[in-house]
């Protein structure tokens, strides 16, 4: 595995997964260690002009505008990744898993069309890890409760929030050697040391 490696840090809304690649971007930054850190969708300027749009309580898309909208967000950001790739330490919160997971599993977007685009994006471009955050539906609405202001894609039927993050667990039964699944009711601070154990071990 490349020492510079791609991280992604995957789940559903209120699985930790912020928090967690936050953890992660102060443990290399308090080390010297450089990497960059990018959000989807958001990340380069006009990705996060995408992002606006997307997130909305304004907005009312269809799916496949969504699935577009995204795409479009990730086409933004791939030449700063490019640019960074094997050089630099490259943390996502959420990528190409969240797009299968949310789109395909959740909305029912053909998943072939998905993987067609994301092929063409990444041209080559490859994960090395992915931490898949898990939680429940009592703890992931208690979150959100907390969160000062909640956008379009907070305030879903509980329904597509199972879906999504079964989908989630269907993709890292295909490749499961290349995930760590962290379960989001446990100790915070213990899945905190699980992580950063693992991405000592990673770089």
């Amino acid at each position: 595995m490349s020492k510079k490696p791609l991280i992604v840090f995957e789940g559903i809304e209120g699985s930790g997964k912020s928090l967690h690649l936050n953890n992660v971007a102060n443990f290399l930054r308090k080390n010297k260690i450089k990497f960059i850190k990018i959000r989807e969708p958001g990340g380069s300027k006009n990705s996060e002009k995408i992002r606006n749009l997307i997130l909305s309580n304004k907005s009312t898309f269809n799916k496949n505008t969504d699935l577009l909208l995204y795409l479009s967000a990730r086409s933004e950001n791939i030449e700063l990744i490019k640019k960074n790739y094997e050089k630099k330490i490259i943390l996502i919160d959420r990528f190409i898993d969240s797009t299968i997971a949310y789109q395909h599993y959740g909305m029912g977007v053909n998943i072939k069309f998905i993987k067609t685009i994301n092929n063409f994006l990444l041209n080559g471009i490859k994960i090395n890890f992915t931490f898949l955050n898990i939680v429940n539906q009592r703890n992931m609405k208690k979150r959100l409760f907390k969160r000062k202001k909640l956008n379009r894609y907070d305030q879903f039927k509980d329904i597509f929030y199972k879906k999504v993050q079964k989908g989630f667990i269907k993709i890292f039964k295909k490749n499961p050697n290349k995930y760590m699944i962290i379960d989001s009711n446990l100790d915070i601070v213990d899945n905190k040391n699980i992580i950063l154990n693992k991405i000592k071990d990673l770089i």
